[in-house]
């Protein structure tokens, strides 16, 4: 891919002309984030990839700066009152950009929490679908023609009426309302009821009805039983409640609810996710009885395409459609050629998708099932099919969640939009991304304030000189791998028997214990479902962790093997995701770590603090005492602008400090808690080293990589793998005690190869302390690094969830029916 015809870059200090001929993008005087006045130039016309360790400031150049700067020279193109509908990116520091293009950017972002998005409609293939069914379905005889709106369960014209176009239905049932029927309603059988008061509440009312609160609940009539769980009515009576000694308590007029009603009522609307989990414990959930979990109306679902209805072909996996539809694509006999226009269309766009490695989905898959690269990998097939030229692509990690395999059909891919004449800014740490390259921009040399300059823009080649590079040594491995680990022995054996779940069917698989097992295969061979979800539950219910509630619609997950073997020898579980550490900016890096209470401790400490009578809640900015009153503790305040859109500005009461005036006059070490708030991981451990309590968890957000971000850093402004390492550090700082299962789903997602050695290194010591790490990986060197090797496969979707094959490192390695095998050789080869 490197470019021959590349135009040669002046020499350092030697200005070219900012003509409309000049084929670079210039940046002059970047300062976003924590770049250093940095000035760039980068080829147009070109794959140019953007690399350096996490947080070294590659993103804030390529997405801070770059695109930042060309969607506010579009928004400034734009008539007032069309800005207030478009959700606009800030000015970035910056004193000067010339030669830049429109820019799309293709971001890692997951999905909006909607089963009504799917990849047919983020694709648009949905469009086109219901196009064929409408203008060339067969329909049945005598019935009228459907518009397309009539095949979409999204539309009040297609959804089916009882679910709503969702497919499935959440109901209650006696026995889910009330487990155990020979307690008495005052004694809880109404289990799904609320606690504490409101429960008190429901009881005494059914009694004042002249309902028997104190028998059986078996033993009450029939009748009776059916009113007080399902009725709609609301009737109201007077309570008067059991005199308690304590205190008087009035009659008063209370209303009735069913269980029925609270129930649902609580799951739909409650704004606590610990309501909503509980009442979803009391909840049945599946297919809808009217359309079979189809969602569309009778009528939609009477119109057929090669013999079968349209909710059978969006639930094909994409490479199956395809097949269905090529024929319809090339039928000379067409008569007026829609359905083989429609077809060849949907056909064309499908073959983009199977080629980014995507053919094992279904056009039915909701988005928030499907990985952040997944998702983006989507997008990029759309964009490769939009026809736009003369555009710069800035994108986000294309290559996350990509087994190594299918990387040459990405950068095929990403080839096809380049020749279209457009521009491509990666920011990459696949190395196989990164040697393809044209051109490459490396910053550094280390994270945060230690990073922020460009070390090289240039060709690859020209890399292999710059000796304070952290990427120079991936890009350019020596020849000779390292001494492989010694392999562990296991201390034992945790086994599933009779798996069933999605793509995996009757699979027995075993996880040896005590030792690092890597699970392995291309995207959608069943490895997230065989470790996230099966064995996840089956270990969380051994040893007491309930369901996650994100895991699943309510009461579909059903029984997760057949049976297992080995548990006894487990006695905790630790599951480490990308899920965001916090929704709001009030969570933090420093809150959920619990580092902030060691900080308010010091502060409550100190003899100002106590002589003012300031205790430890006073330095909480959530706690009316101490936070700034005009924002709330927030630390910026909404702006409501009259024809644009709302925006958010630091709090002139506080400047974005969070704290009122008084709580700031306390200092420790001349600092205020503010202060302390903005350092990064790594100033802290200076300011903070005769502190025990917050040193140690400090230390070991440094160990996994972290020493970059700040105390106060919102957890909405942390990526998906800043937030599982936080959640590793925060579980590595507690006391070890052996026999507990960790699990990490693709913990090296948007890691630098350099980040990716330390955060093995805490893995490893976690199983050398007799615990068990089980991690779902596509790079390879993590695989040639663990003791054990679980590869699914051999491809994805129904041609994968089946194990290939299963062993050390070596021996996976040497498997013929292993699409792995031949990488993971190369790793063991190379060292990586």
């Amino acid at each position: 891919m490197n470019d021959p015809a590349l135009p040669a870059e002046p020499a350092a200090g030697v200005s070219r002309p900012h003509g409309a001929h000049d084929p670079y993008v210039r940046v002059r005087g970047a300062r976003v984030h924590n770049l250093r006045g940095v000035d760039v130039d980068i080829p147009r016309d070109a794959l140019v990839v953007f690399t350096g360790v996490s947080g070294s400031g590659k993103s804030s150049l390529a997405f801070g700066t770059v695109y930042a700067e060309a969607q506010r020279r579009y928004f400034e193109s734009v008539a007032p009152y069309a800005r207030r509908l478009i959700h606009q990116v800030g000015a970035p520091k910056v004193e000067e950009i010339t030669g830049l293009p429109p820019a799309v950017a293709l971001e890692q972002r997951r999905s909006a929490p909607t089963s009504r998005s799917s990849v047919g409609t983020v694709t648009t293939l949905s469009n086109s679908l219901r196009m064929l069914f409408s203008r060339a379905g067969t329909y049945p005889a005598g019935a009228a023609r459907l518009d397309s709106d009539a095949f979409s369960p999204n539309t009040a014209a297609g959804a089916c009426p009882e679910c709503h176009g969702l497919g499935r239905v959440h109901r209650v049932t006696q026995e889910s309302l009330v487990p155990d029927p020979s307690l008495s309603i005052r004694d809880g059988a109404i289990a799904a009821w609320p606690g504490a008061w409101q429960g008190k509440n429901l009881r005494d009312i059914l009694a004042a009805l002249g309902h028997d609160v104190d028998r059986p609940w078996r033993e009450l009539p029939p009748a009776d039983r059916e009113w007080i769980l399902f009725t709609d009515e609301q009737p109201v009576v007077t309570v008067h409640p059991v005199r308690d000694a304590e205190r008087i308590q009035r009659p008063y007029k209370g209303t009735y609810m069913s269980a029925q009603r609270y129930v649902l009522h609580t799951f739909a609307d409650s704004k606590s996710a610990a309501l909503r989990a509980r009442a979803e414990r009391h909840l049945v959930s599946g297919p809808c009885p009217e359309c079979g979990g189809r969602r569309l109306r009778p009528e939609a679902l009477a119109v057929t395409f090669a013999g079968r209805d349209i909710a059978a072909l969006a639930a094909l996996p994409l490479s199956g459609l395809a097949e269905v539809l090529r024929p319809a694509a090339t039928d000379d006999g067409d008569r007026d050629g829609v359905a083989a226009t429609l077809a060849k269309d949907l056909v064309a766009r499908i073959e983009v998708l199977t080629e980014l490695g995507l053919g094992y989905l279904g056009m039915d898959r909701p988005t928030p099932t499907l990985s952040a690269g997944e998702l983006q990998r989507l997008r990029l097939a759309t964009q490769l099919r939009s026809g736009l030229f003369g555009v710069v692509y800035v994108l986000d990690e294309p290559s996350a969640g990509l087994h190594p395999a299918d990387s040459a059909a990405l950068l095929t891919v990403l080839d096809r939009l380049k020749a279209a004449g457009n521009s491509l800014f990666v920011v990459e740490h696949h190395m196989d991304v990164v040697r393809r390259a044209d051109w490459i921009v490396d910053v550094g040399p280390h994270a945060g304030e230690h990073g922020g300059r460009v070390l090289h823009s240039g060709p690859v080649a020209g890399l292999a000189d710059v000796a304070e590079s952290a990427t120079r040594r991936f890009v350019f491995p020596d020849a000779a791998a390292p001494a492989p680990r010694a392999p562990r022995t296991p201390s034992g054996a945790l086994r599933l028997r009779g798996v069933t779940r999605h793509n995996l069917r009757d699979l027995d698989a075993e996880f040896p214990l005590g030792v690092f097992t890597a699970v392995t295969g291309v995207s959608g061979s069943g490895k997230s479902t065989l470790v996230s979800q099966v064995l996840a539950e089956v270990v969380g219910a051994h040893v007491g962790a309930g369901p996650d509630e994100e895991d699943g619609e309510p009461g579909e997950r059903g029984p997760a093997a057949a049976a297992a073997e080995g548990l006894a020898a487990i006695d905790r579980l630790v599951r480490v995701d990308q899920r965001p550490i916090g929704r709001t900016p009030r969570s933090n890096l420093a809150t959920y770590t619990g580092l902030f209470d060691a900080v308010r401790k010091v502060f409550a400490a100190t003899d100002d603090a106590r002589a003012r009578g300031y205790t430890v809640g006073r330095f909480s900015f959530n706690v009316a005492a101490g936070r700034c009153e005009v924002c709330q503790g927030e630390g910026f305040v909404a702006v409501e602008l009259l024809f644009l859109p709302g925006t958010y500005a630091p709090c002139t009461a506080c400047r974005g400090a969070r704290y009122n005036p008084e709580t700031l006059e306390i200092t420790y070490r001349g600092a205020t808690i503010a202060d302390v708030l903005d350092m990064t991981v790594d100033a802290a451990v200076g300011f903070l080293a005769d502190v025990p309590a917050a040193l140690r968890g400090l230390r070991t957000l440094q160990d996994v990589g972290l020493g970059y971000l700040r105390l106060g850093q919102p957890a909405t402004e942390l990526s998906g793998g800043e937030a599982q390492r936080i959640k590793l550090a925060t579980e590595l700082q507690r006391t070890h005690r052996g026999h507990t299962l960790y699990l990490l789903d693709e913990p090296t997602t948007g890691l630098h190869p350099a980040d990716t050695e330390l955060l093995l290194r805490q893995l490893h010591g976690l199983v050398d302390a007799g615990n068990t790490v089980v991690v779902v990986e596509h790079d390879m060197a993590v695989a040639a690094g663990a003791d054990h090797v679980v590869d699914l496969g051999p491809g994805g979707g129904a041609d994968g969830g089946r194990i290939v094959a299963a062993g050390p490192p070596r021996d996976v390695a040497a498997a013929a029916a292993s699409v792995t095998a031949p990488y993971l050789a190369e790793a063991l080869r190379t060292g990586g």
